[in-house]
């Protein structure tokens, strides 16, 4: 296998993760919309701590590196947040 088909392989990948932090943001929105509803507060404690645990040990299993996984979760969790404020802040929930 040539570098190139090894690129073009790493790049559909890179598109999907990239369709499915678009879905995680548009579930993200539906959440805001759950909270708003009830009053929840936009940043759930326990929640983060249980992503964050299951993925640093879902990456473990995958024999990746646990902390930057959890790393790139925490960045994940934050756009969450991020876009469900934004979704406190406009009457357009998705």
């Amino acid at each position: 296998m040539m570098i190139d088909d090894v690129r073009k392989e790493i790049d559909r990948l890179d598109h999907q993760i990239v369709r499915q932090i678009a879905r995680r943001q548009e579930l993200a929105g539906k959440i805001a919309k759950i909270k708003i509803s009830n009053g929840l507060p936009v940043h759930d404690e326990e929640r983060t701590k249980e992503v964050l645990e299951a993925v640093f040990y879902r990456a473990v299993e995958h024999r990746i590196d646990p902390v930057s996984v959890q790393k790139i979760f925490e960045t994940l969790i934050l756009m969450s947040e991020e876009r469900q404020r934004e979704c406190s802040g406009d009457g357009n929930l998705p």
